[in-house]
């Protein structure tokens, strides 16, 4: 995606240690898999990857997302295959060192794959030197009789290290969701949740309130409530933001006009991921091109979203600190000071 970025922001966009922890791994689907399968349908990128297009609705973005994804991911094989891909590409061409993915369980239920064995291949994916925290999504009606007995048992997978709440915003959440978001947590799994696309504010804070997260997937329109904001900064809670996905589903009206610098002045930890690469044509470069360009972040900026993945990654303290102490190393000298505010 291009956005007018000079040479030297752009080198440091790129020198910038990063984390993905926004990432659907059925999202992620390379391009080139689907074209295997597909030759012909997908002899082209979708028409969803030019910047200016525009989903009608969740629900399209949704129905092209998950025919896109039936194509491919048909066995644990299949998920190994696109996360080996996905996650050397993150390293290699991204600079990315800790990955947040996550799988769904509707479209396990859906392809009726074995969870547990969806689980272990993506993690048995991860090449050298990159952390990654697997996390399953489980749609707002999606515990039900048909596959509460496998949902409950993924507290005990090793692979798995949480869970998120995914799907459609309005559909009601049943009366399920919030004891076993707590059943999760006792269990040692970490837990997080959609919020703030499409049901609004209240929604975000119903995640944080019922549910108990600290971790929003998005929470962009957290933006339109101050209460809300001061619930969030006040619980120390952290939005995993996705910007470009944003524009492109609506959510903001346009590149330049995205909230996180509204919600960043609040006091919120933001940061920012791609959610669907295969949906909306972007690469986590990208993402930070965009605060870059239309939304005027300086470089003390840019380096505050990238610290931030680390501040909130899953790992022991100690580990998390030495890696703060490197990110800082490598940053501090580009901006003779610590990362900061974006330019005002």
């Amino acid at each position: 995606m291009e956005f007018d970025v000079d040479s030297g922001t752009l080198r440091f966009i790129r020198n910038l240690p990063k984390t993905e922890t926004h990432l659907h791994l059925e999202g992620a689907l390379p391009l080139e898999l689907l074209q295997k399968v597909a030759p012909e349908e997908f002899a082209h990128p979708p028409a969803s990857w030019r910047q200016d297009f525009r989903f009608g609705s969740f629900a399209d973005f949704e129905r092209e997302l998950l025919h896109m994804a039936g194509l491919w991911y048909t066995s644990p094989e299949r998920y190994h295959d696109a996360a080996k891909q996905v996650f050397e590409g993150l390293v290699y061409k991204q600079n990315v060192h800790y990955v947040e993915t996550s799988f769904a369980s509707g479209v396990v239920e859906a392809l009726g794959l074995d969870g547990k064995a969806v689980a272990e291949a993506i993690k048995s994916a991860a090449p050298r030197g990159l952390h990654v925290r697997l996390f399953m999504g489980i749609h707002h009606d999606g515990y039900h009789e048909g596959t509460k007995g496998w949902i409950d048992d993924a507290l005990t997978w090793q692979a798995l290290d949480g869970i998120d709440l995914h799907g459609t915003e309005t559909t009601p959440v049943g009366p399920w969701a919030e004891s076993y978001w707590t059943r999760a947590r006792d269990e040692g799994k970490y837990t997080k949740a959609h919020a703030g696309e499409f049901a609004g504010p209240d929604f975000v804070r119903w995640a944080v309130e019922v549910l108990g997260v600290t971790r929003i997937q998005h929470g962009a329109r957290a933006a339109e409530d101050p209460e809300v904001m001061a619930l969030l900064a006040d619980r120390d809670v952290t939005l995993d933001m996705a910007p470009i996905s944003n524009v492109k589903l609506q959510v903001a009206s346009a590149y330049d006009d995205h909230p996180i610098a509204r919600l960043m002045d609040a006091g919120i930890r933001c940061t920012v991921s791609t959610d669907d690469p295969i949906s909306f044509g972007n690469v986590l470069l990208d993402e930070y091109r965009m605060l870059a360009g239309p939304m005027g972040f300086d470089r003390a900026g840019l380096a505050r979203v990238a610290r931030a993945g680390f501040e909130v990654a899953i790992m022991d303290p100690a580990d998390r600190d030495r890696w703060l102490a490197d990110f800082d190393g490598i940053v501090a000298p580009e901006l003779g000071r610590t990362p900061g505010l974006r330019k005002v």
